[in-house]
This record gives C-alpha cells, structure tokens and sequence, in this order.
C-alpha cells in the first residue's frame, strides 16, 4: 500500500472512530438525561411523603435521589467537557474530565446519600416516631412508583451497555448511572420492607434499620466507584490482554529483534497511549529504522484506533554500540504516529 492509500485509509478509519464516538456520547447523554428526570420527580415524590408521614426511610430514599440528580448533572458536565480537543497545556486531551467527575459523583453519593440515611436511621432510634395509616399509605404508594421509574431507568442503561466493554475499559458515565440505578431499587425494597415491618409490629425500629441499610449500601457503591475513578486519574494501564496482544504484535514485526519495556496508560474513554522500548535488528540504516517505525505505528493505530498516542524509542543491545541509531534517528522514532499529529 503507498503512503498516500495509507494516509487515506487512516483517515477514513479516524471519522468511523469519530461518528462512534459520537454516536456512543448522543445515547449516554440519553440514558443520563432518563436517568435525571426519573430522579427530580421521584426525589420531589419521596420529600413530600416523607416529611408528611415522618418517615426516616423515606427521607433517606429523598436523599439518595438527590444526590442521584446532582451526580447525573456531574455525569452530563463530564461527557460534554471530555470531548474537547488537545491544546498546549493538554496535549494528550481531555478524556480523563469523564474520571474526575465521576469521582466528584461518587463523593456525593456517600455525603448526600450515605451519610444522610444513616444520620435519620440513627435520628429514628432516638424518637421512635409512630407515623399514622395514611402516612403508611402515602410512602407505600410513592415506593412503588419509584420502583417502576428507577427500574425502567435501569433497563435503559443496562440496554445500553450490552456489548459497549473494549479495550478501553468502560464509560464512567454510563457505568456511575447503572451504579445508581441498580442501588436506587435496591433502596426502594428495602424502604418498603421497612415501611411494611413498621406498619405490621409498630416498632420504629425497623424503619431505621432499613434508612441505615440504605446508607451503608451507597457508602459501599460510592467507595468502589471512587475508586475506580482514582485508578483511572492516576494513571491506569489496559487490561493484561490487551497488553499482551500489542507486545505479541510488536515482537512478531521482522525489523525488532526485541522489545525491552511496553507501557500502556488509559488517557481517557476513546484514548490510548502506548510506549514501547524496542531493540532492532542489526544492520537497519536511519531511513529504514524511521519508515520502520511509521509503519508499525500504523498498523497499532488500524488494529486498536484507541491507541491514538504511540511512541517508539529505539534502543540498543549490549554489545552492539557500533551500530546504535543516532539520537536525531531515536527522537524522529519516538514521536506520535499520524492520527495524533505528531
């Protein structure tokens, strides 16, 4: 293939990545969106007939449908703020915007949602309120709404990541609002069974165990997502298969007689950076080495179009500094291969 068919196989390869990309951001917009409207009028529902019937647990499942909205409004700054291009300060771009406010989502998961239903689980031990029937009724009914709106809620987004996971791991976004959805049902039947055994025995005390239960279940999903997003903020490696594909690809290429380190690191939800250090064969000039590297660089950038930052650094064997490259050929090899202009 010439360099021109090539060139132009690389940038019909880039606009199909591109429309993905924006196609997979249009549906995560969606289901966040759905997710969104579900949680302000479940929220409003659930604040209403908690603070008329005195109901711990209801006054927690609020809560936690608060802290679901502000989150969603972090997950929509997320996704809009990560697709922004390169600039000087940001040269790699800045994909890894999805990570830190999904963290910001996981914080006020376990403030806004976590805390505050232990603290009316707590709060209703102390008092032991007797809430009246239609108190009952009223948190009963606004339960089972809830149930059916967090559900469908959930469906939408688990229909949307079927068969989303890649390489590059999955979308924050999508992934905090699955978090979400699953933790809100799981919320509302333990609000109900608590509503339900308080209205059967008359003891307070079952409410308030379900507002703590409710509590502790956001702390645990708040603290497994932050982590994630910490992991990713840091500076997070692909999976051990993907790794290893890459390497295997690289050390079956005639040219490289070894590769001495491979480093991957994940930039953001559609970007990859790959750094190898290679030993090539002897007897290679500076012209081959560098039609060489652009070569390789290629065929990473056909078969995995995440890794859109690929640097090679030539290196040399022991016994072999007769026939190392010059350091203008290892600068020339290190740079980034086409599709991300360097």
């Amino acid at each position: 293939m010439t360099t021109h068919g090539a060139e132009r196989k690389d940038r019909r390869q880039g606009q199909e990545d591109g429309q993905d990309s924006r196609g997979r951001d249009v549906r995560t917009r969606v289901t966040v969106l759905v997710a969104l409207g579900a949680n302000l009028l479940i929220a409003a529902a659930k604040a209403v007939a908690g603070l008329v019937a005195g109901s711990p647990a209801l006054l927690s499942e609020a809560a936690h449908s608060v802290a679901d909205s502000l989150n969603e409004v972090f997950l929509l700054v997320a996704v809009r703020r990560s697709k922004r291009p390169p600039d000087d300060l940001h040269p790699f771009g800045y994909g890894k915007e999805r990570y830190f406010w999904a963290l910001l989502a996981a914080v006020g998961i376990f403030v806004m949602g976590g805390c505050f239903s232990v603290y009316q689980g707590v709060q209703a031990l102390r008092t032991d309120q007797h809430e009246s029937m239609t108190g009952y009724v009223a948190g009963l009914a606004v339960l089972g709404i809830a149930l059916v709106a967090e559900g469908a809620s959930l469906v939408r987004a688990l229909y949307q990541a079927r068969g989303q996971e890649d390489g590059t791991g999955g979308d924050p976004a999508l992934r905090t609002v699955i978090a979400e959805d699953a933790t809100a049902v799981a919320g509302v039947l333990l609000a109900a069974a608590g509503v339900g055994l308080h209205l059967l025995t008359g003891q307070a005390a079952w409410e308030a165990g379900a507002s703590m239960g409710i509590g502790l279940l956001l702390v645990c999903v708040a603290y497994r997502l932050a982590r994630e997003a910490r992991n990713r903020l840091i500076g997070e490696a692909v999976d051990t298969r993907l790794r290893d594909r890459i390497g295997d690809f690289l050390a079956s290429q005639p040219e490289i007689d070894k590769v001495a380190a491979l480093l991957t690191m994940r930039l953001g939800l559609d970007s990859l950076l790959v750094a190898a250090r290679v030993d090539l064969t002897p007897g290679l000039d500076s012209e081959v080495v560098e039609l060489v590297c652009v070569r390789i660089k290629r065929r990473i950038a056909a078969e995995w179009p995440q890794a859109d930052h690929v640097f090679l650094d030539i290196t040399e064997a022991p016994g072999r500094e007769e026939d190392a490259p010059s350091p203008a050929v290892t600068a020339r090899a290190s740079g980034g291969h086409p599709r991300s202009g360097a």
